[in-house]
Order: structure tokens, then C-alpha cells, then sequence
């Protein structure tokens, strides 16, 4: 069997970026906050300098020159880390891109737990809250490099705002060529009749390996991957409640504000259904190695498993 391939999403935003120049799109550029070998727009800008601004470490002053620039016809992605483009400048982002519903992308890397070493300043879980509570904003949590990289060139075509998160940790790569990403589109990589479970982002691959354990014991989960928080694909998400009749939710955010509370406000509405969140509870992060901290906040395969497990008996 050959090995599975581990990328970070982070990577898949700076090629993808790069992919779509070369691919033709004439219109986009690039805006970073000093940190475009972090969050890999350095490679859009090795072959595009021109068309790569850094703007220092200054992400208000940022996102409003990325909406100025939309104005002229430009699509500007604007990228920082989750906790400055989404935290810092959450101002900018809701009043002069959200309210004009301006045609900028934001390219936030750096989110959750596994920032790791970076510490509790850094590792934000609030962005899915943030994001999601401005009207018209699109939220994109990718799971892999495959999806991240179709995630934003349907980005780039989308007319509106769009928040894309991405990860420092290095993630398996499960989807294949055939993989067709739609914004408002969830995806079934499992069926199953006893349990569904919803991730997104890199919670998706622990939830491929809980399940697998999960089959062994005899429980039959359906794997969901939510990649779009907002719009959701309510269709999906309770055609699968009203078929397993329990759900588990799995994100690498706060479990206040995030993936779970968009499935449990789905739910409530229109197929009321047991709901079990796994995310941070509540609670800030420390400095840490990365695979360490998923561990002990309750982010990892194992967790998914006896959560889960005791959840379905």
C-alpha cells in the first residue's frame, strides 16, 4: 500500500493561488501582513511580484485596502494568520468588506489548537464565531489539500465575501482527481446507520480513523465532511439525522459559535436530533507540540471513538 501523502493547507492556499495565475485569472492579487512565508503567498509571489502586496504588519489597514481594491474590479485575497485576520481586524472585515458585501477573499492560516508551539495568543478558535456572525460572509474549512485547493478557485469565481481557514499542521490527503469542491456542498465519504459524524477541516481525517475503530466494535458511522460552515448544507446534514437518529459534531474551534452549533441550529429547526459537540471546550490553548495538544484537548481519532461509543450505547 503506498503511503499516504501529508500536507498542510497552508501549502494548497500558495499553490492554489499560483495555479489560478497561470490558470488565467487576470484579476487576482495578493495582499499579505508581512508573513507571506508563513502563510505560503510567497510562492504566488516569487512568479508574480507584481502583483503580491505586502502591507506590514498592519492587517486593519489590510483588509481595507483589499476592499478598495475589489472596487476597481480587482479580486484581492487578503492573508494573516486566523488571529489577526479574522480577530484583529474583525472591524474592517465586517464593516468595509461585509456591509458593502465587497468581492474580497480573506486567506486565514495559523487557525486552531494546532498552531502549537505559537501558544494560546495565537491558536484562534473563535474565527468559525467571528466569521459567521457577519451577514453575507461565506466560511470554508477545508479538510486537505485536494479540497483546499478547489476551495479557493471557487473562491476566486464566488462574487462575495469569502473567509478560507487553513492549517499549519501537515494533514493527510484522502481526496482524490475526482473530487469536485462546491461552495454550500457537503460531502459523504462514509455511509453508515447508526451514528453520523460531522467534521471539517483536519478533524475530517481523525474522523475517517474513528470510524474505521468505530466498525470494529460494531458501529456503523456515516463520515460527513462540512467543509462550507455557512451557507450549510442543511439538505445533507438532515437527511442523515432523520437515517442514524444521533450526531456527533468535530471541529478543531470553540465548541461555542462554530460547526456544532451551526448543525445543532439546523437540527433543532427542522429534524430535532441528539446532538454530542467535540471541539475545545471553551477554553484556551498553550504552547505545545501540535499532535500533542489535539490529543489533549480531545481532538484526535481516539476521543471521537469513546465519545462516540458511549454516545450510540
Amino acid at each position: 500500500m503506498s503511503e499516504v501523502k501529508c500536507i498542510a493547507t497552508r501549502d494548497s492556499y500558495g499553490n492554489a493561488l499560483k495555479e489560478l495565475a497561470a490558470g488565467g485569472a487576470d484579476k487576482l492579487v495578493v495582499l499579505d501582513a508581512d508573513l507571506a512565508a508563513a502563510t505560503k503567498t510567497g510562492i504566488f509571489k516569487k512568479e508574480y511580484p507584481d502583483r503580491h502586496f505586502n502591507c506590514g504588519i498592519a492587517e486593519a489597514n489590510m483588509i481595507c485596502a483589499a476592499a478598495g481594491m475589489s472596487t476597481m474590479g480587482l479580486v484581492p485575497f487578503a492573508s494573516s494568520f486566523a488571529m489577526f485576520a479574522a480577530g484583529r481586524a474583525f472591524e474592517q472585515v465586517r464593516n468595509s468588506i461585509g456591509y458593502p458585501h465587497l468581492n474580497v477573499k480573506i486567506g486565514a492560516t495559523h487557525a486552531g489548537i494546532s498552531v502549537g508551539e505559537d501558544g494560546a495568543s495565537h491558536q484562534c478558535c473563535e474565527d468559525f464565531a467571528l466569521m459567521r456572525s457577519i451577514p453575507g460572509m461565506v466560511v470554508i474549512c477545508p479538510a486537505d489539500d485536494v479540497e483546499a485547493k478547489q476551495a479557493v478557485k471557487a473562491a476566486y469565481e464566488y462574487e462575495g465575501p469569502v473567509y478560507l481557514r487553513f492549517g499549519r499542521l501537515a494533514v493527510p490527503v484522502f481526496h482524490d482527481d475526482s473530487y469536485k469542491f462546491e461552495i454550500g456542498k457537503g460531502e459523504i465519504i462514509k455511509e453508515g446507520k447508526d451514528v453520523t459524524i460531522i467534521a471539517n477541516g483536519l478533524m475530517v481525517a481523525e474522523a475517517i480513523e474513528a470510524g474505521k475503530t468505530l466498525a470494529e466494535n460494531g458501529i456503523d458511522a456515516e463520515i460527513i465532511n462540512i467543509a462550507t460552515i455557512k451557507p450549510l448544507d442543511d439538505e445533507l446534514i438532515v437527511a442523515s439525522a432523520k437515517k442514524t437518529g444521533k450526531v456527533v459534531t468535530v471541529e478543531e474551534h470553540n465548541i461555542i459559535g462554530g460547526l456544532g452549533e451551526a448543525v445543532c441550529s439546523c437540527l433543532s429547526e427542522k429534524c430535532p436530533t441528539p446532538v454530542k459537540r467535540i471541539g475545545v471546550n471553551d477554553e484556551f490553548g498553550h504552547s505545545g507540540p501540535a499532535k500533542d495538544l489535539l490529543k489533549q484537548f480531545g481532538l484526535s481519532a481516539e476521543n471521537i471513538v469513546k465519545v462516540t461509543t458511549e454516545f450510540v450505547k
